[in-house]
């Protein structure tokens, strides 16, 4: 995850903009939006752990939950041939598409490391 930082148990992204020549980000996996930004690798994580502190605080001081609420249901768009394909392995494992889906999202977690960032599914 060299893209992430982490604090807290939270996590913020991290960009460069080549122009400005600024590290930037925001914080993800809450409602709010929380951005932060430094000139160096050092003051990008310092004002993001100082993000994360005034972000704690003023849900403190205004009794407010920090983390953002994941429902367990999303919308998932994909090819009209990946559906179908999944939908027939699904059918034939006599399992509904939506188990196949947290199956396949549950092995993917576990197995993050092997996933690449270009996948592309083959039609025959």
């Amino acid at each position: 995850m060299s893209d992430f930082l982490t604090y807290k148990g939270y996590f913020g992204t991290v960009n460069f903009n080549s122009d400005d020549e600024v590290f930037y980000g925001k914080v993800f996996g809450i409602s709010d939006l929380v951005n932060f930004e430094g000139s160096s690798v050092k003051e990008l994580k310092e004002s993001f752990e100082e993000s994360i502190d005034d972000y704690l605080e003023t849900c403190k001081e205004l009794g407010k939950q920090p983390n953002k609420t994941f429902k367990g249901s999303f919308n998932v768009r994909v090819s009209m041939e990946l559906h179908k394909r999944a939908a027939i392995i699904a059918s034939q494992k006599r399992i509904s598409l939506n188990d196949f889906v947290k199956k396949a999202i549950g092995y993917a977690v576990l197995h993050e490391n092997a996933i690449e960032d270009n996948i592309s599914i083959k039609t025959q």
